[in-house]
Formats: C-alpha cells, sequence, structure tokens
C-alpha cells in the first residue's frame, strides 16, 4: 500500500477505498484558527457536549490579532474561555502562525489531523494526512463523528537529483502548479516520494504540502523518514516520530517525475498562484512592496536565509519590507543569533508572528503597486488593495529583488547561495500555550457584543424558486465570495454583519438584491469556490437566502461547506446551458426532496425563455440526508436525538 492508503485504512469508519466512493476517516487531532475558529466553536457548542473527543484539539489566535476594535480581542477571550472548557488547548496571539507552530510542536507522523484552514496540509512535510475543512466539520470531528470525503486518486511525485544553488522547495510547487493549474488537483492526493527526498528538510517540504491546497488538492503528503526523525529530535519531541513509508511495489493512480536540478526560481504573477513564469521573464519589474512569512515560507531556515542576504546592505529607497516571523521560537532564535539585528539594520519592518499581509489584515501595498510575497495566494484584492499586483516567489527572490528594488533573480547574487544549516536543537519554550482548566465547571464563557447566535436554515423545500442574484466566470475565489482583510474579518462571528460584504469585490449590489429578491440563485463557471476553507463564503449567502448554485465545476471545500449550510450544490450536464441562463432570471426546481433520493439530475426550468435543463447533484446518501434536513448542523442534532 502507499501511504495515502495506509493512513485511510488505519482511520477507516465507513466506505470502501475506491476513488470516487464516499469514506468515513477517524480524526486524530484538530486545528482551529481565529478568523474560523469563532464559528466553529459555536458550532461545537450548539452539539451540547461537555468535551472533545481528539486526542489532540488545538485553537490558535493568528489570523485577527490587528486590535483595531474591540471585536477581534473579544473572540480572543471567546476563544480561550471555550478552549479551557471543553479540553483544547490555546495558542495565544502572539506565539506564532498556526500551521507553523503545529508544524513545531504537535505533528505527529501517520495521524490524520483536520483544520479549519485551507493549509492544513502543511502538516503533510512531516508525515500527517492533514486536510483542511470547514468549521463545522472540524467541530463534528471534535465532538468524535467520522470526517467524510470522496476516497481520493494518489499521486505519486517521484523527485530526483537535488535542487541548485538559489532554487527552493517554493519553486518546486510552482514549477507543479506550472504544470497542474490550479485545477490539476481537485480530487487528488500528493504523495512524495523518490531519491530526492534525503535532499529536503521537513521545513521545505511543508512548503511544497502547504501550497499544494493551491492545486485545489485534497492534501499532499512526506514519507516519515530519517530526516523527518531528526527534525523532531530537534524540537525534543523524537517519542512523537515513527517511520511511515510506502511498501515497495505500492501502485499509484497516477506518477509524476520532477528533476530537482533542473528547478529554477518561479514567480507566481498577478492573480493567480497558477499563473507561473520563470522570474527571468519577469526581471527587471519596479518593486514597492516586499513581504516575507506566512504559513508557507517563515521557518528559522527561511528567515535567516534572508538575514544572510541582507546583513551589511540596505534595502532598496523604493521598497518597504515587512518581515512576520512564523513563530515565536523562530523570532528567539532570530533574536538570540543576532539576525534579527541584521534585518533591521538593513531596514527590515518586524511585523508580528502571524498571518498579517496574507490574509489582507495589515501591510497592504500602495495604490497600483507591486507586491513581492512570499505567501500562498496572490488573488485579486486579497492583499488589501485592489488595484495593486502581487507575486508570489521564494524567500531568495524576495531579498535580493528588495536590495535592487526591482524583480531579480537571484542567481544575479552569483553561483553560491547561502547556506543555512537546521539547528541541532531549537530553543523550546511553549509558555504561551495554554492548557485546558483543571476544574472546567467553573470556566465561565465570555461572550463579546459582537457576537451573534447561529443562523439556522429550515429543512430543504420540494420546490426551489428565485431569480439569479448573479453570474460568475471561471475560478471564482473564496475571496470573491467572502473578502477578508481588517475591515471584514472581525466579523466573523457575526453572521449578519459579514453577510453585507458578500460579493463586495465583485459586485456590491448582491447582499441588498438577495434582500430585495426574496434569495435566489447564483450561477457559476468551473473550479467555482477555490482558495480558503472560510465557511463564511457559504454560511452568509445561505443568510441572504441563497437557494443554490448552479456551476460548471466545484472546488472541494467549498463544495463541502454549500452541503454542510444547506444550499443544494449543481452543475450543468450540459456545459452549454450555462451561456443561456442570464443574470436575473427566474430558476423554478420542482420535486426537489423526491428527486434527490431516485437519482443523481434534476430538471431546472428557465420561466424567462420558457425552457428547462438538466442539473445534477454529487451528493451520496449521507449528504442528501444532510441537505434534506437543512444542513450539517440540523443533521447532526436530529442524530443525536
Amino acid at each position: 500500500m502507499n501511504i495515502v492508503q495506509k493512513i485511510i485504512k488505519n482511520h477507516l469508519v465507513s466506505g470502501e477505498m475506491k476513488p470516487g466512493s464516499e469514506v468515513g476517516i477517524r480524526i486524530d487531532q484538530t486545528l482551529t484558527q481565529d478568523a474560523t475558529g469563532t464559528m466553529a466553536y459555536l458550532q461545537f457548542e450548539a452539539m451540547g457536549l461537555k468535551r472533545v473527543k481528539t486526542k489532540l484539539s488545538v485553537s490558535y489566535a493568528d489570523h485577527n490579532t490587528l486590535q483595531t476594535g474591540f471585536e477581534n480581542p473579544d473572540d480572543h477571550l471567546y476563544l480561550q474561555d471555550v478552549a479551557a472548557k471543553y479540553g483544547i488547548l490555546f495558542s495565544r496571539p502572539g506565539n506564532g502562525i498556526c500551521h507553523q507552530v503545529h508544524l513545531e510542536r504537535f505533528s505527529k507522523p501517520g495521524q490524520t489531523m483536520l483544520g479549519s484552514d485551507s493549509h492544513t496540509p502543511t502538516g503533510g512535510g512531516a508525515g500527517m494526512m492533514a486536510i483542511g475543512a470547514g468549521g463545522i466539520d472540524v467541530a463534528v470531528a471534535m465532538g468524535g463523528g467520522p470526517f467524510y470525503m470522496t476516497m481520493p486518486k494518489v499521486v505519486n511525485v517521484v523527485l530526483k537529483e537535488k535542487l541548485k544553488p538559489w532554487a527552493t522547495a517554493k519553486d518546486v510547487i510552482l514549477e507543479l502548479l506550472r504544470r497542474l493549474t490550479v485545477k490539476g488537483g481537485v480530487g487528488k492526493v500528493y504523495e512524495y516520494g523518490g531519491p530526492g527526498l534525503r535532499t529536503l528538510t521537513v521545513p521545505q517540504r511543508a512548503v511544497i504540502t502547504n501550497m499544494g491546497a493551491e492545486l485545489g488538492a485534497t492534501t499532499s503528503i512526506f514519507p516519515s523518514d530519517g530526516v523527518t526523525k531528526k527534525f523532531f529530535a530537534a524540537q525534543e519531541r523524537v517519542k512523537d516520530w515513527r517511520e511511515l513509508k510506502a511498501d515497495p511495489g505500492a501502485e499509484y493512480d497516477e506518477v509524476i517525475e520532477l528533476d530537482l536540478s533542473k528547478i529554477v526560481p518561479l514567480i507566481a504573477c498577478p492573480h493567480s498562484p497558477g499563473n507561473v513564469k520563470t522570474v527571468r521573464e519577469v526581471e527587471g519589474t519596479p518593486v514597492d512592496q516586499v513581504a516575507i512569512g506566512s504559513c508557507t515560507n517563515s521557518s528559522y531556515v527561511d528567515l535567516m536565509t534572508v538575514a544572510k542576504i541582507l546583513k551589511g546592505k540596505r534595502i532598496s529607497p523604493r521598497v518597504s519590507l515587512g518581515i512576520s516571523p512564523g513563530s515565536r521560537q523562530v523570532e528567539l532564535m532570530l533574536a538570540k543569533s543576532g539576525a534579527l539585528a541584521d534585518l533591521i539594520a538593513a531596514g527590515a519592518r518586524i511585523l508580528e508572528n502571524a498571518c498579517g499581509p496574507c490574509i489582507g489584515m495589515g501591510f497592504a501595498p500602495p495604490s497600483n503597486g507591486v507586491s513581492l510575497r512570499t505567501f500562498n495566494r496572490n488573488f485579486l484584492g486579497r492583499s488589501g488593495t485592489k488595484s495593486a499586483g502581487t507575486y508570489l516567489c521564494s524567500v531568495e527572490v524576495a531579498a535580493v529583488s528588495a536590495l535592487r528594488g526591482k524583480i531579480t533573480d537571484p542567481r544575479r547574487l552569483g553561483k553560491v547561495a547561502p547556506k543555512i544549516a537546521m539547528p541541532a536543537r531549537f530553543l523550546i519554550d511553549d509558555s504561551m500555550i495554554l492548557k485546558p482548566a483543571k476544574k472546567p465547571a467553573t470556566v465561565k464563557i465570555r461572550r463579546g457584543p459582537n457576537m451573534a447566535g447561529l443562523p439556522e436554515r429550515e429543512e430543504m423545500p420540494d420546490t426551489l424558486e428565485g431569480r439569479v442574484l448573479i453570474k460568475t466566470g471561471d475560478d471564482v475565489t473564496t475571496d470573491d465570495i467572502m473578502p477578508a482583510g481588517a475591515k471584514i474579518l472581525p466579523l466573523r462571528s457575526n453572521v449578519p454583519k459579514i453577510s453585507e460584504h458578500v460579493f463586495e469585490q465583485v459586485d456590491a449590489e448582491f447582499p441588498k438584491r438577495a434582500r430585495e429578491w426574496g434569495g435566489g440563485f447564483i450561477v457559476g463557471g468551473s473550479n467555482y469556490g477555490q482558495g480558503s476553507s472560510r465557511e463564511h463564503a457559504a454560511l452568509a449567502p445561505m443568510f441572504l437566502g441563497v437557494r443554490a448554485v448552479i456551476v460548471k465545476s466545484f472546488a472541494r471545500i467549498h463544495l463541502a461547506n454549500l452541503i454542510n449550510f444547506g444550499i443544494l450544490p449543481l452543475t450543468f450536464v450540459n456545459a452549454s446551458d450555462y451561456d443561456k441562463v442570464k443574470f436575473g432570471d427566474k430558476i423554478v426546481i420542482k420535486g426537489v426532496r423526491q428527486g434527490l433520493r431516485t437519482g443523481d439530475t434534476l430538471a431546472a426550468k428557465n420561466v424567462a425563455g420558457g425552457r428547462e435543463f438538466q442539473v445534477k447533484h454529487p451528493l451520496s446518501d449521507r449528504q442528501i440526508d444532510i441537505m434534506l434536513a437543512g444542513g450539517l448542523l440540523n443533521y447532526t442534532k436530529k442524530h443525536a436525538e
């Protein structure tokens, strides 16, 4: 068996391990962050359980750390209290980015992890089956319920040779994005192997698995080997290590060979992680801002590399450079080594140990500016400045470009690249990770005035009717549907308020129209809902009365979130029918409840043209039950009675 099959088999609760079939797996660990965690814990509380049932659950405060008002600090108090009461570890604001901290302190080879963040697959760098999902799926897992998914195809990425100077792990995943596109990984898990494995450290592997999310993959995973053991020993966690590898002769659905020696510095151009070119193709483009960090490239070695490139030099006067260490561990080690002083002396601005600029939470670029970022996403407007062009690259490209004031291939600095060794021992200080209360019954949960109750949806009616509220094109992201940023993220615990911003960057009139028209339908193209796991991109449209979403194809997590909140996900049987449906058309679908039970297609009538077209649903029998109940929370409560 391959690694993916081994882990799923060891955690299988229901279903058959055949690609395309639904399987339910037991979840060992969960991870939440403060932008998605508030809603996840409100949903967990609604289930009426006294304690989480996972082996480990950790709540991180790393997204909403910009405190421009009471909303974010109030939510942090709520999250801290919920963690204390229900048996969850709480990583305080300032302790670091969830994926970096979890990799350092809690990752365990062979275990399953479900996280309410799409970059949860970072844990695959340490041999975990780590999957991003919506908050309510995580809440169910914390309550001991299985996580259901379509059994993925397993793609073996065979790594050969080793990277040349100035080529990086970031360039490896950018190369895969260049080859496969942001749709290439849908329904798949990427399992890495081959002789090139031994040349990549765990943090390098985590860069690759982190951005596997941009391929649309279910997750990505590396074996747990001697390199992994060395990392765990340096984190004083060797007891958590175990060997995990594919059997000789293991079979895969696909095989991709990647010669590491042929990888060159690459860059993702605006406005998609899949718009990849070589750095030399865009070299010379003036740069206004450089941001280094995020859960992708904020490890100790990453930032020590930046410090070594910048030491004794000054950044270009036209560039503003911001650096976000991935964890408190990384920042402390930078400070003790003197590297932090080198960064500051070069002109860098040291930002919080948090997601920050990656989700538009501060450090926005100037109007029409060029921002070079070591992050994982560069969707239009995600930076906080819609007119800016954001590029994704390695820390080496970012640092050298900050010095030159323009996009620069780092190989211009010579054939010898800075080489930073992994430390034999990391600095260990977990004092900002709070343990649950010894007497949970005494914990009183604080709830700020911004926190609203959970919106509810009634059972699925037999007839769905309404007008087309919006018609979108291909590759609509969850950032398009439900933007992030300093203005909107603080509203995550208040669905009525956050619903005012649905499709704000695409069509600012959408919320008003949805209320005036009494809800309706969304029509879209292919890969609808790519990007973040944010369930608010389904929850807020549900609150506004969206009945169904009809598209050419869905991204995995958003599809699951629509089901979880009772919005019927449908695809055109004939793609050409997409062109025949117009904005404002009235759609009627009759016999929905019985139709879901008896087949996978339904007849939709476009009243404006008087014609019918066929739509198809992807629901399993279990998902049909969820849909008819009006969503996963209703379904879970019903089955708990």
